[in-house]
Formats: structure tokens, C-alpha cells, sequence
């Protein structure tokens, strides 16, 4: 009857508190979804403040600072979990203005590219970390494409963001026009070697969007605060054409990030869409002015499956159909679409020239 004594079972009890905390972590189901690891935070922490450091060091205000022989370029930056299925077709679309753009690719670590890069791809793909949906690592990738970008070449002047399911909907040369003649404001400054333009950034920010409460307490009823009060959070597209003075300032962003990086609670992980939420969020907070409030990536949310938007299948593509994609009611169409499955490309190589590339 040695285990019946008083001493016996307090001491038991005392040592099952530890072991307790050790095992409940395993054994109980996580209330989180999960978090960004450690390593992949400091590595782009580290990242970010050299970014900084020599943005600041070419005047710290994010804008074009570049010779004037030197014109302004396009960053294309491809986030991708596969196979860039399409870029037969984005070569067709570059040929001829290799001085005007620059290509980068985050390529998911776990995904299995099968097809050799083209020309315009090949060598373009930046150390990228793992990503997944309702986390925060969205977030991460799309930053570490503008910090790889912003680095790589001071004359990126706007920074595209899409994906391996993106289709260009225009000509090169009309897409660089539409997106360069737009200036938010007057130049901030001239010089005999130096000019910086203030041009908008084109992303989607939207407020008062059904379910936005949901989603503003996807991480906890009063995670984001105090930070971010229910009326500054806002939604927009995932997918974007920033100036380069606003990729800078989400490259340098902390106070935002603390509270966006946070796990969105298990419970909640149909309202867990933060990369629709940090960028339109963060512009809204600081330029709302320098910003158009809509993007130019169109994407067809009639018949959306689990969160996904419709993939359009090689039947439907027509010249109808890239005529009615480009439509828009903001000043101008639309530059891009999404979402296109691979088996789409020679349907709309055959259309390229007659009608995607003929203004």
C-alpha cells in the first residue's frame, strides 16, 4: 500500500507537471496553424536589412535613382509552386526588350520543376523557402522577390508580382506604356545624372468586403491590435504592380509584420488569407494616395472552388475571350489574367500574335 501514501502520490503528481508540458504538444491537436520557422525569419530579416541599407544608401526614398541613358524597368516576379508552364509564351511577350524588364522566381524548395527555364528564366531563380496556403510564408515569398529585385538592379522601377498560372493579356510595349504613364506625382527631383519619378503603385486595396471581420480575426478576437484597428484592415488581390518607393517600404516594414507573420487559429483557417490583407493593408496605412486602389491581374471568382478562382481550360480560350479578360472599369484594362491550366499554352501561342500581342 506504499502508492496509497500522501507523500507517494503528491510526489507523482509534482513530477507529471513536467512531463505534462513536454507531451501535450504532441498529443493534443495544435489550436495553431503553422507558424514561419525561426531560420527562414532570420535569413530574411538579414536579407531585408541589407535591402534597406542600400536603399538608403541611394537616397532612402525608394524612388528611380538611375542614369538618365539607363530607362526604367519592369521586375517581373514570378511566385510559383510548379512548373512555369507558360513561358514559351512570356518569351514571346519579352523578345525584343531585354533592356526594359528583369525576371526573378521564387520557386517553392518541394516542388518538382520538370521543365528546363527558357532563356528569360534561366538563372532568375532567387533562394526561395518553403510556402503553403492560410500562412503567412505567402507573404514572405512575395518580400523576398522584392528585396532580391530591388538589390539586383536600381533601374526596376515597378515590381509585378504573378504567377506560374499568369498569362499576359497584351504587347510588351503597351503593358510598359500603360504602367510607366501612370505618374501619381510630379518628379521629386532633377538633376544632370540623376531623375527620380513618384509613379502609383497599381494593387487592389477594398474595404467593407463581406466576411472582412472574419478575417480580421482569423489569428485571435484582438490579435492585430494595436497595431491595426478593424477599420484600416483591408483586402485586395494577391497579385500586384508596385512602385518601387512602396517595395521598398514593405521591405523595411516591421511593425505591420509582427502581427501579420502570427499563425491564424485552426478554427479559423477558411478565413486565413493574409497575403490578400498585408500589402493593401500596409499602402492603405502609409500612401493611400500613391496607390490606384485596383490591380491589373484579372481573375474570374464567378464559379470559386475551396478558395481557388476558375482555371480556364484550352475550349474556352478564343480571341473573344482575351478581349473580354482585358476589359476593366478603372483607366486601364487589364494587363494580366489568371488562372490558366498548363494544357492552355499552344491554344494561346496560336492566338499570340493575331490577337494577345495586337493591340
Amino acid at each position: 500500500m506504499i502508492f496509497s501514501s500522501p507523500f507517494v502520490i503528491s510526489f507523482l503528481l509534482l513530477v507529471s507537471v513536467p512531463v505534462l508540458f513536454v507531451l501535450a504538444p504532441r498529443i493534443l491537436p495544435p489550436k495553431t496553424l503553422p507558424s514561419i520557422p525561426d531560420r527562414d525569419e532570420m535569413d530574411d530579416l538579414a536579407l531585408f536589412r541589407r535591402t534597406t541599407l542600400a536603399s538608403s544608401g541611394a537616397g532612402g526614398s525608394g524612388g528611380i535613382r538611375r542614369r538618365t541613358a539607363a530607362p526604367p524597368k519592369i521586375a517581373f516576379m514570378f511566385l510559383t509552386n510548379s512548373d512555369l508552364s507558360f513561358a514559351p509564351l512570356w518569351e514571346r511577350f519579352f523578345r525584343g526588350h531585354e533592356r526594359l524588364f528583369n525576371v526573378y522566381v521564387h520557386a517553392d524548395p518541394s516542388s518538382r520543376l520538370r521543365l528546363v527555364p527558357t532563356p528569360s528564366f534561366s538563372g532568375r531563380f532567387i533562394p526561395a523557402k518553403a510556402t503553403q496556403r492560410a500562412s503567412p510564408t505567402l507573404i514572405s515569398a512575395a518580400r523576398r522577390l522584392l528585396a532580391a529585385a530591388l538589390l539586383d538592379d536600381p533601374a526596376n522601377a515597378f515590381f509585378a508580382l504573378l504567377s506560374q498560372h499568369c498569362v499576359p493579356l497584351h504587347s510588351f510595349r503597351f503593358t510598359y506604356d500603360a504602367v510607366l504613364a501612370d505618374s501619381g506625382a510630379p518628379p521629386a527631383a532633377h538633376g544632370d545624372a540623376v531623375l527620380r519619378h513618384r509613379y502609383r503603385s497599381f494593387i487592389e486595396i477594398l474595404a467593407g468586403e463581406p466576411g472582412l471581420w472574419d478575417r480580421y480575426i482569423a489569428r485571435g478576437d484582438n490579435a492585430m491590435l494595436p497595431e491595426v484597428s478593424f477599420d484600416q484592415f483591408r483586402v485586395g488581390s494577391q497579385f500586384f504592380i508596385l512602385a518601387r518607393r512602396h517595395a521598398t517600404m514593405v521591405v523595411r516594414d516591421r511593425r505591420l509584420w509582427k502581427k501579420f507573420k502570427m499563425p491564424c487559429l485552426k478554427s479559423r483557417e477558411d478565413s486565413c488569407y493574409p497575403e490578400e490583407h498585408y500589402f493593401p493593408t500596409l499602402l492603405e496605412m502609409q500612401d493611400p494616395e500613391g496607390c490606384s486602389h485596383y490591380t491589373l491581374t484579372r481573375v474570374n471568382w464567378t464559379d470559386s472552388v475551396g478558395g481557388h478562382p476558375h482555371a480556364y481550360r484550352p475550349l474556352e480560350i478564343s480571341s473573344d475571350l482575351i478581349k473580354e479578360l482585358r476589359r476593366s472599369n478603372s483607366t486601364y484594362s487589364y494587363l494580366f489574367a489568371r488562372k490558366f491550366s498548363p494544357d492552355c499554352l499552344d491554344p494561346l501561342v496560336e492566338l499570340a500574335d493575331s490577337v494577345i500581342f495586337r493591340d
